[in-house]
């Protein structure tokens, strides 16, 4: 499957999950498994910073960005997607480009942050999408990126590569995440874990991070790009 292919296949894709994931979005950024993400954000991130926000889906964590008074920029393949992306942040500073993450229209060096929260995954090559978020973010600026935790749920998309299929998901552990950041000189600032349900009750401080990481819905990365 050449890269345009498997551009088309994702959007086609994504297209048809618009109405169902924008029907939970809001839930998943308020109360549910997203809810962490945005202050973990803004505790990093100075004021009115610029951001560009990797596989954005309907925008909402691009809007709620936008009205803390960020300057954010959502990128995504799925037109449907970005549709109730500016319906939703049409009263906001927020805008939207149609792109593959991979490869941003935007110049080097545009922004003062970048995130990725469970898009990385959902590309062909998730290490270029890494080395692209490096390129648009200056440097000393901030790349927050979340994955799925080893047990999570959604990873079953990947499944049918063990029967050698193309599939448009490439999970992959925090563990190697972690590394593929620190191999392509990117600085890890801060960590979180959004934990499985009945997981939160462990003794949590006494585990080793690896045990942390394998209770994790989603582990949640901040670098910083040297």
């Amino acid at each position: 499957m050449n890269n345009f292919i498997w551009v088309d296949e994702a959007a086609k894709q994504w297209d048809e999950q618009a109405d169902k994931w924008h029907s939970n979005s809001k839930e998943m950024w308020e109360t549910g498994s997203r809810k962490d993400i945005i202050p973990f954000l803004i505790k990093h991130l100075q004021p009115e910073s610029s951001l560009c926000d990797l596989g954005c889906g309907d925008g909402y964590a691009s809007y709620k960005l936008a009205a803390n008074g960020y300057h954010v920029t959502g990128v995504d393949l799925s037109e449907q997607m970005l549709d109730k992306a500016n319906e939703r942040a049409k009263d906001t500073t927020a805008k939207f480009l149609k792109a593959d993450i991979s490869r941003v229209p935007v110049e080097s060096n545009s922004f003062d942050a970048s995130m990725a929260i469970n898009s990385l995954e959902w590309t062909e090559n998730p290490l270029a999408v890494l080395h692209e978020m490096k390129r648009i973010v200056k440097k000393d600026g901030l790349i927050c990126i979340a994955i799925l935790g080893p047990t999570a749920m959604p990873r079953i998309n990947s499944y049918r590569r063990l029967y050698g299929e193309k599939v448009i998901c490439n999970t992959m552990m925090p563990w190697e995440l972690g590394k593929l950041a620190e191999e392509s000189g990117l600085i890890k600032m801060d960590e979180i874990g959004v934990y499985k349900r009945g997981a939160d009750k462990l003794p949590l401080e006494n585990l080793s991070l690896d045990l942390k990481q394998a209770l994790t819905f989603m582990w949640v990365f901040m670098f910083q790009n040297k």
